[in-house]
Parts: structure tokens; C-alpha cells; sequence
């Protein structure tokens, strides 16, 4: 776990922090955070994360489910939303970008933890069937 790089998307830098306080509590590192769709991509393609854990709504002209769309397919990374937003069109929308996961703020470190661990397991396991 100690290896493990996530990518933090949000825009918000006081939430980010708080983000980026979690996970190095939980061993990951953490290469960068990204305020926008937009560099959200340059970063994913910068530092090669493990795991992307990605607001839906962004400031910009992408918001987190058109940059999560991007990254899978351009770059293959795992995705899980962190989002305030809950509603069924946002749902339908987020469930197109085969996301690894959505946990809805606020939330608590052990199931930010869990849901990292799962999503990990489940991209390594799909990865080794194809």
C-alpha cells in the first residue's frame, strides 16, 4: 500500500488538503492535486497514479465525469467520485465512465479507506483476466 499514488481532483483546495491529509495518514502518496478537468488529464498523464479520486463538479469547461470518461480511456487509471451531488441524472451519468467507486461527501476516513482498497482489488483482478 505504501507505493500506491493517488491523484486527488477537487476543487476546492481547502477539501483537497483535508484529502490529501487522509491518505498520507493512510500510507498512499499523493504526486498532486488538480483543481480542473482539464489538468486533471495533464496531471494523470504527468505522474502515472494508481488511483484517481475525482470531484464530479469542477470549475472549468470539463467537469469531473468528462475528465474521468478521458483519463479511463486515454491513460486506464481507476476512477472513484467524491461528490456532494447524489441525484439519479448524475448517478446515470457517473455509471457511463465506469467509475471504481462513489462516496459522497462528507465522509469518513475508514470508508474513503475501504473503497480505495476495493477499488485497487477489483482494476488489478479485471486486469489479470484480459
Amino acid at each position: 500500500m505504501s507505493q500506491t499514488k493517488i491523484l486527488i481532483v477537487e476543487d476546492e483546495k481547502i477539501v483537497a488538503l483535508g484529502i490529501k491529509k487522509m491518505l498520507k495518514n493512510l500510507g498512499y502518496l499523493v504526486p498532486s492535486i488538480a483543481s480542473s478537468g482539464e489538468e486533471a488529464i495533464s496531471k494523470a498523464e504527468i505522474t502515472f497514479p494508481d488511483l484517481i479520486l475525482m470531484d464530479i463538479m469542477l470549475k472549468g469547461d470539463m467537469d469531473g465525469l468528462e475528465a474521468a470518461d478521458k483519463i479511463r480511456k486515454s491513460f486506464d487509471v481507476p476512477v472513484v467520485f467524491l461528490t456532494a451531488y447524489s441525484d439519479d441524472k448524475i448517478l446515470e451519468r457517473a455509471k457511463r465512465t465506469k467509475p471504481y467507486g462513489y462516496i459522497i461527501k462528507p465522509f469518513e476516513e475508514n470508508s474513503l479507506h475501504m473503497t480505495i482498497e476495493l477499488a485497487l482489488r477489483n482494476y488489478r483482478e479485471e486486469k489479470e483476466l484480459e
